[in-house]
């Protein structure tokens, strides 16, 4: 069992720019295969230098936001917003269904309410990062005044040898290990970050956070909102180029992440349902993990 832990590397000027991007990715701002501003645009409007832009965007690459390619400009390749497809529900699945929402909207209407609690099974801290970064700007805007906000985040031990992300044919080469730790050391120190900003700027009266981290290889990535309803999907192996920060690429066995395919699921005053004995039965399975962590 771990609490949460600060970090800082690249400079104050560097995270706020990287924060900005991702938000704005994860909104929509700027959709896959959109083209991001000029460097030069973006150092003026957000007052930097070219050089901090240049090291933003190579960290964007190595994470697989955008793919920059000399003479182009810098295209999103993906957003952090969980998108599924939209399926007509028939009556028999009207509470348990693949959902036309995705992750961004069930937060913003979660966040509108006065308690806001979320537990989270995931690979990384990096999808829940954006999303959260979202909300609390709507917060610093007065657009949102939650009371509450707790958050109990479980995730892979980096002690667990998880057979993803791999180098393709090389599963002893540690790289993509590493590299997925420092992912997701990163973004879990800014989702620390954001929330403990909420809390001693006094947005939010009462924030309480924890992540835990279990011997565990995802095969899913899991949301319980306020206990009542929740997101779940599995993760995709695919194959792809992942650039590393050496200036390398490496063909890998990789999960889709921010594009998994999300189904939705209601809890309802039928303690029969499907979606109360799904959301149920997963939120025994949450429970039971974290309280053996504590020991």
């Amino acid at each position: 069992m771990s609490e949460w832990q600060g970090g800082d590397s690249g400079g104050r000027e560097f995270h706020r720019v990287s924060e900005t991007l991702r938000s704005r990715i994860a909104a929509g701002v700027y959709p896959p295969g959109s083209f991001l501003p000029s460097q030069r645009a973006l150092a003026e409007e957000l007052g930097v230098s070219r050089d901090t832009v240049q090291r933003v965007m190579r960290e964007l690459a190595e994470d697989g936001w955008v793919e920059s390619r000399q003479g182009s400009g810098s295209r999103v390749v993906r957003t952090g917003a969980d998108q599924a497809e939209p399926v007509p529900a028939r009556p028999a699945e009207a509470r348990s269904r693949r959902s036309p929402a995705g992750l961004g909207e069930v937060l913003s209407r979660v966040f509108a309410q006065p308690e806001v609690t979320l537990d989270v099974y995931t690979l990384t801290s990096e999808t829940l990062d954006a999303h959260i970064r979202l909300q609390a700007e709507r917060i610093a805007s007065g657009l949102i005044s939650p009371d509450r906000v707790t958050l109990r985040l479980l995730l892979p031990s980096p002690a667990v040898a998880m057979p993803y992300p791999q180098v393709k044919g090389d599963p002893a080469d540690t790289r993509l290990r590493a590299r997925l730790h420092e992912i997701t050391e990163r973004h879990t120190a800014s989702l620390h970050g954001t929330l403990e900003v909420l809390k001693t700027q006094g947005y939010v009266p009462s924030v309480h956070a924890q992540v835990r981290y279990a011997p565990l290889t995802p095969a899913f990535k899991a949301y319980l909102f306020n206990g009542a309803e929740m997101l779940i999907g599995p993760y995709e192996v695919i194959e792809r180029r992942i650039p590393l920060s050496s200036g390398e690429e490496v063909e890998s066995l990789d999960v889709l992440g921010l594009g998994a395919q999300l189904t939705h699921h209601v809890r309802d005053d039928d303690p029969n349902s499907q979606g109360s004995v799904f959301v149920g039965s997963w939120q025994s399975w949450f429970e039971s993990v974290w309280g053996l962590l504590a020991e």
